[in-house]
């Protein structure tokens, strides 16, 4: 297989999936056993590297390969971290991207004891040895499907664990890599404890919950742990925002806007009319940010006169403050955001100033969204990849007009539970709702037909997550993240 083949469809039966040795299942649609905890981690480094172009190395290759025509060998790093419990079970997961149920073989995968290689440095001719046990032989592999390996008896804690993988057949495999975004390996720890029930789920079939995600304490809140609460897209005419508003009349705390605060052009009496007499009352304790229906008004200038000095200077609309253990940035999706723009400058400067271990940001574009009337605002990736590069943890924008929860990612759309940010899109502060549209990848939770608001508990170094929805609704999502 000195090509990589482009396979037709593949017919799926069962004598293709009793080929797949015991070490290694077929993934199904069926929901995972209620486990302690699981934490997801994506590979710091894959590579795959071939005898006949022996000094070659193909790290950013969005495939990693197994064969034996010629002679390819591949090569997957993890680091595990955070893990406070014993493991219980660790699943290495894979996606084929070619395979055949009649042909195609999986390839032998085994644990290996050198975790110093490279992504971008191995070769044939460097490369290490698969010196370790063997985790797994797959046999005939079907193309476009996950497959799950048991590799607990390699991975026993925190620290860096190196897999490998290569074949004895001249018609083997390939599969996604790390630079795959979605479909990129997983390694999937379990650790004992105590299993906890899943989060309450949505009233709509579209708005699944995460598997992954854990329910919050009760509503109580520690002493201490600051509280930073708010949404987006907030007043107009309607009776939303009123609703929202009294929600806020019961949670402690600072309230964080996600842009259009007022509609339609964001005027002094528009302010007036519909903001002030609802989220206004609480304007003492809130950090706002603008949207583009608040710069309808040339220069934002009802928004920077209702809120101002808390807004931040009128000519940027950008800053940050602290609350706890916690950094907190608000920045401006409606002026240049570039990478070397005075905003993406400032941002850089300013996370690396931050003593704080934990960081959120809020915005008003969001950069990840399956909302149907607005597509991804890839203009706000640069502030993204600031954010990624300091560690920071958590997104907040609006824009779209309902609520949807992602898995933490990378600035390109990567699933990234190492490094990852967890991004919402809070557009349910009291405007009409919008609907979905093709749902993105890493998409956990959606919900377009209630209002609430999305409160942060704010701990030393950990957050809990918990839309709040407005009188009268069931809608709930909540959960915890821990910080980088």
């Amino acid at each position: 297989m000195g090509t990589r083949h482009t396979w037709g469809t593949a017919t799926a039966g069962a004598a293709g999936l009793l080929a797949v040795a015991i070490a290694a299942t077929l993934l199904t649609a069926t929901a995972p056993a209620a486990a302690a905890a699981t934490t997801t981690f994506t590979p710091v480094a894959d590579t795959y590297v071939q005898d006949s172009t022996p000094s070659t190395n193909y790290g950013t290759s969005t495939q990693f390969v197994v064969d034996n025509s010629p002679v390819r060998q591949s090569f997957l790093k993890f680091t595990v971290s955070g893990v406070t419990a014993p493991v219980t079970g660790a699943k290495l997961r894979i996606r084929t991207i070619s395979g055949n149920s009649g042909a195609s073989k999986g390839g032998v995968f085994t644990a290996v004891s050198d975790t110093t290689w490279t992504e971008t440095g191995t070769t044939w001719n460097n490369r290490p040895a698969l010196d370790g046990a063997t985790l797994a032989t797959l046999g005939a592999v079907t193309k476009d499907t996950w497959y799950e390996i048991d590799v607990t008896s390699a991975v026993t804690g925190n620290g860096t664990f190196s897999f490998g993988a290569g074949s004895s057949s001249s018609d083997g495999a390939y599969y996604d890599t790390r630079e795959s975004g979605a479909d990129a390996p997983q390694l999937v720890i379990t650790t004992a404890g105590t299993p906890s029930p899943s989060p309450s789920p949505s009233p709509s079939p579209s708005a699944p919950s995460s598997p992954t995600a854990s329910p919050s304490p009760s509503g109580t809140v520690p002493s201490g742990d600051p509280v930073l609460v708010g949404a987006g897209d907030i007043a107009d005419s309607g009776s939303g925002d009123t609703a929202t508003a009294k929600l806020l009349d019961g949670i402690p705390g600072t309230v964080f806007t996600a842009g259009d605060n007022v509609y339609t052009n964001g005027t002094a009496a528009e302010f007036a009319s519909f903001y002030e007499p609802t989220w206004g009352r609480h304007k003492a304790r809130t950090k706002p940010a603008p949207g583009n229906h608040d710069y309808n008004t040339s220069g934002a200038s009802g928004y920077y006169a209702y809120f101002g000095a808390a807004a931040g200077d009128p000519s940027k609309g950008y800053y940050s403050y602290d609350l706890g253990n916690w950094h907190v940035v608000a920045l401006n999706s409606n002026i240049a955001m570039a990478a070397g723009s005075a905003q993406e400058q400032w941002l850089r400067a300013d996370l690396a100033a931050s003593g704080k271990p934990c960081t959120i940001a809020y915005w008003h574009h969001p950069l990840y969204t399956s909302g149907s009337n607005h597509a991804p605002s890839t203009a706000t990736r640069p502030l993204y990849q600031a954010l990624y590069d300091a560690d920071a943890d958590v997104v907040v924008t609006g824009h779209n007009h309902q609520y949807e929860r992602f898995a933490p990612q990378n600035a390109n759309g990567g699933l990234d539970n190492a490094r990852g940010l967890r991004s919402f899109v809070a557009g349910m502060g009291g405007a009409g709702f919008y609907g979905f549209g093709t749902v993105q990848a890493n998409s956990e939770a959606r919900n377009s037909d209630t209002h609430g608001v999305l409160k942060f508990t704010l701990h030393a170094n950990s957050y809990d997550w918990e839309f709040v929805p407005e009188a009268g609704k069931t809608y709930n999502d909540r959960g915890t993240g821990n910080c980088h």
